[in-house]
């Protein structure tokens, strides 16, 4: 039930964040290019708000199974296999996720202690990029998560894209959409001919 409103509140920040970049992005491209002018503290929004955006989006792409890894060697493996090979790599990435954790906490906290702001707006620098911290407790509990669900038999293993079953997909989908227009385009080339030997008749 957590992790189900975690989800929903993630993916509404991650929108949020690409929205805002989104329109600053295009902002500060009408006011330079058009009317030769801008704002400082645009460029410094944007870059804040383009790392918010990947740190968040690291844990809920590890929760819609949207991040590639290579996996070819472990799916020969049978699924008990598969799983506790699995959980190491769970266990290897919480270790991972644990020192970015400590050295976030104390370089967020020089950071406070110095008193360091942003460039261009009035707002502390540890404020801004507290998201180095939040978005690693936000991977710790996905993959506590994913490690729970490998250890009670839930999964057997990481939910990854598969690039190339995707890459199969497209063309699949770019297939039929080239097929449906050639039977739509069909009718018309057979009138065309049946007029064109008519007419060669005449």
């Amino acid at each position: 039930m957590f992790g189900h409103y975690l989800a929903i509140v993630e993916a509404a920040i991650i929108r949020l964040l690409l929205v805002s970049m989104t329109l600053l992005v295009f902002l500060e491209v009408i006011l330079r290019f058009v009317f030769n002018t801008g704002w400082l503290w645009m460029e410094e929004v944007t870059l804040y708000l383009g790392a918010w955006f990947v740190l968040f989006g690291v844990s809920y792409g590890l929760k819609v199974g949207a991040h590639i890894g290579v996996d070819a060697l472990v799916r020969l493996f049978p699924s008990a296999v598969r799983r506790w090979i699995s959980v190491l790599a769970v266990i290897g990435c919480l270790f991972y996720c644990g020192v970015l954790l400590y050295g976030s906490w104390i370089y967020l906290g020089k950071l406070k202690l110095i008193g360091l702001t942003m460039e261009d707006i009035p707002l502390p620098k540890w404020q801004a990029m507290s998201i180095l911290f939040g978005g690693f407790v936000l991977l710790a509990l996905r993959l506590m998560s994913l490690l729970w669900m490998l250890l009670t038999r839930q999964v057997d293993s990481f939910e990854l894209l598969d690039e190339a079953e995707e890459s199969l997909a497209l063309a699949q989908e770019q297939e039929q959409e080239e097929s449906k227009s050639d039977q739509t385009k069909s009718p018309g080339v057979m009138v065309t001919s049946h007029v064109s030997s008519v007419g060669n008749r005449l």
